[in-house]
């Protein structure tokens, strides 16, 4: 009948325009998953995550300001666009609403730069049974076992002097290719006991080897009596470390090695972040936590400048370093780093009242629910990989999230029809902790904590699904977009 032919019309159109927007956020989820993996890919360090955030907020047209300059500061306009850095390992974004005028509130996010890592010792030069081996400490709280059997390299920062050492500088050092590797024991060696309790001794066992002597004795350069006492008279890093890595950076810096004087350097895997699995539904990378959020919530900032003008607040993004052994130094997140800056922004006059309109979002990864181990997560809080953002709860307060907090990022994904969802620890399990209880003690605002959900966090290889880093940066941009105007709708005591 005419009828159900006019039916049968409508739902081929229906069908085809469900299958063409399906596609279409196919291709917006995987160009974000792409980006997100240059962006890891750019950042073997916190001086690199940094480098990167800074040319991603240049290309959005952020502008850089120094902490020390009293003029840019001064300078700060509506719908201006700004960071800065500090020790080159956390960065600050800004921008400021249109309609912003002191006494308006913040809508800040924050995250952290670094991740478990090992550190080259201030002294390394290690050489025993005819191998130049290099010291190293931890770093966090890593799964230090994953460690073992990968091709490593060397990122960081080094202090440089100029020709004639009147002045120094800093710079960024990534070697990229493999030129450490810390090897496993064989099997043949170890005994039933050693095998099935699997417990390296973190001085003794964790020494990555960088050559042999008799190769690094033949590649040597011949002896240049004229320089090495030149090198004597200064404080140079040359009798800290073996010739043959000062050489490596000296190289890799195009200076000469003499000059290299002090360096902040970790270790890396070289394996290269990608996106993976039959259906490439998954990110397989070193450090998704926390530098995925650090991607996610910089790029929610700069998608929402779209809508700069009509904002009444500032928009606000803290990636720190340091979270992972405590945020106690000058630039963590238990420093003043974030309070000082709410209050030169705000003025002190207004501040208080600036504060209660604001929240924080602090943006750390979450465990998914591991298919091998369900039975480690609480019943109703089994948390699922591409079913999106997790807001994370605990009543020891080890999150900061509270009823109230929670419900404005809920309502704000139920507005945009993005998916959300809960997490809280077994009674009978430990909890770990983000900068969002510090931070919201200091600055005396409300938190949310929340972030993706991912597999093996803190081992040197993480996994995390592509769908939710569109879903969380689409939750999150809208957030920016929303929170002042929602925030007025809400009323509390």
């Amino acid at each position: 009948s005419i009828q159900w032919m006019l039916l049968s019309r409508f739902a081929s159109r229906i069908t085809t325009h469900l299958i063409r927007n399906m596609s279409d956020f196919k291709d917006k989820e995987m160009a974000l998953a792409n980006d997100l993996v240059q962006f890891l890919t750019s950042s073997p360090s916190p001086y690199h995550c940094v480098q990167t955030s800074k040319a991603m907020l240049s290309r959005a047209g952020f502008v850089g300001i120094s902490e020390t300059n009293l003029k840019d500061w001064k300078n700060i306009q509506p719908n201006g666009k700004y960071y800065f850095t500090r020790n080159q390992s956390t960065i600050v974004a800004f921008a400021v609403g249109g309609k912003w005028v002191p006494g308006n509130g913040f809508t800040a996010m924050g995250a952290h730069t670094d991740s478990p890592v090992f550190k080259i010792k201030p002294v390394s030069k290690t050489t025993g049974t005819g191998f130049l081996s290099i010291g190293v400490a931890p770093y966090g709280g890593g799964l230090w076992h994953t460690w073992f059997d990968r091709d490593l390299s060397i990122a960081g920062r080094v202090i440089v002097a100029n020709d004639d050492s009147s002045s120094f500088e800093h710079k960024l050092v990534n070697l990229i290719r493999p030129v450490l590797s810390i090897p496993n024991l064989a099997i043949h060696l170890t005994s039933g006991d050693e095998r099935t309790s699997f417990k390296p001794n973190r001085e003794t066992h964790f020494v990555p080897i960088l050559a042999s002597v008799v190769k690094a004795e033949l590649a040597s350069p011949q002896p240049n009596t004229k320089a090495d006492d030149e090198a004597k008279k200064v404080d140079t890093e040359l009798n800290n470390h073996h010739p043959l890595l000062i050489s490596l950076l000296a190289s890799e810096l195009k200076c000469k090695p003499e000059d290299i004087r002090d360096f902040d350097l970790n270790l890396f895997d070289t394996n290269a972040p990608r996106i993976g699995g039959a259906l490439d539904e998954f990110i397989y990378s070193a450090r998704l936590d926390n530098q995925a959020m650090c991607f996610i919530t910089l790029t929610s900032l700069i998608n929402s400048c779209e809508t700069l003008d009509n904002e009444q607040n500032i928009r606000l993004v803290a990636l720190f370093d340091n979270e992972e052994i405590g945020s106690q130094s000058n630039r963590g997140a238990d420093s003043r780093l974030l309070p000082s800056v709410f209050e030169r922004l705000n003025g002190p006059e207004t501040l208080d009242s600036a504060l209660q309109k604001s929240i924080l979002i602090s943006a750390d990864m979450a465990h998914g629910c591991h298919p091998n181990y369900a039975g480690k997560h609480e019943p109703n809080h089994k948390i699922g990989l591409h079913h999106g953002l997790v807001i994370k709860y605990n009543s020891q307060e080890r999150y900061a999230t509270t009823g109230l907090s929670s419900f404005l990022l809920r309502e704000v994904a139920r507005r945009h029809s993005i998916p959300v969802q809960q997490f809280s620890v077994r009674n009978d399990s430990p909890c770990g902790s983000t900068i969002g209880p510090m931070l919201s003690a200091h600055c005396g605002i409300r938190t949310v904590d929340c972030g993706v959900s991912q597999f093996a966090m803190h081992s040197i290889r993480e996994m995390c699904g592509v769908a939710d880093i569109l879903h969380s940066t689409d939750l999150l941009t809208h957030f920016f977009n929303d929170f002042s105007e929602l925030d007025t709708k809400l009323s509390v005591d």
